[in-house]
């Protein structure tokens, strides 16, 4: 009988050996496909109006190893600022990997209040020009983080986006950056973030701060073939 504790060693184990097996590649050239620039993703959103937010500090950005990235806010109407990160990475072989929020926001001095699992309904991606065919899951789902600081706080949805997969887990994550490297050669992919103020004069101000961030969600998800390469 297989026991948690076996089955757990049995992964481990086959982490490991993949893992040995893309070191092994590491000095390979990665072939990365044609992709528009994140700063061209448009800042009409309809109902949103973007603005670009503060540009990261040099420090951070060294920190982080992105290659590309937009940082900007979001506003519909009268409603509150939401903030949009997309950072990218041409190649995670250099020791240049994606940073969590798990780890990144309380080292801002976010406090975690809740984490969990958010399913969003969305629209299919377009397919190649030309094609007629739409691409892309039904369905997606993304991390969703509750996070407090002097007295505010805020809704953080945020997944991996990587060779035409959404992934919300961590580890799951890094199992698939290394099974990419083996079979495809690549190891680019996404971080996509979303912050959602949650304005306690709002009736039900959690749930209402979630049907913002899962509605801005679905309106720019179908945008992200186009600069994050399947």
């Amino acid at each position: 009988m297989v026991t948690n504790q076996m089955m757990r060693a049995l992964v481990l184990s086959g982490c490991l050996l993949a893992s040995s097996i893309y070191l092994a590649g590491a000095t390979n050239y990665e072939q990365i496909p044609i992709r528009v620039p994140l700063a061209e993703l448009p800042m009409q959103l309809a109902p949103w109006q973007g603005a670009r937010a503060e540009d990261l500090d040099k420090q951070v950005l060294a920190v982080l190893g992105v290659d590309d990235y937009i940082n900007r806010v979001y506003r519909a109407g009268a409603g509150g600022p939401l903030g949009l990160y997309i950072g990218y990475y041409k190649s995670q072989r250099e020791g240049d990997s994606m940073h969590s929020p798990l780890n990144c926001l309380p080292g801002a001095g976010w406090l975690p209040v809740s984490s969990g699992r958010l399913a969003i309904p969305i629209q299919a991606s377009a397919g190649p020009a030309g094609s007629g065919q739409a691409v892309g899951p039904s369905t997606i789902e993304v991390n969703r983080y509750l996070v407090q600081k002097s007295g505010e706080t805020m809704l953080v949805l945020y997944w991996y986006q990587t060779h035409g997969r959404v992934i919300a887990s961590e580890y799951w994550g890094k199992i698939y950056t290394v099974l990419d490297a083996i079979r495809l050669n690549r190891t680019d992919a996404a971080l996509v973030r979303v912050i959602i103020p949650v304005i306690n004069t709002d009736a039900s101000p959690e749930k209402q701060a979630e049907r913002t961030g899962t509605d801005f969600v679905r309106a720019i998800f179908p945008l992200l073939s186009q600069h994050l390469p399947a």
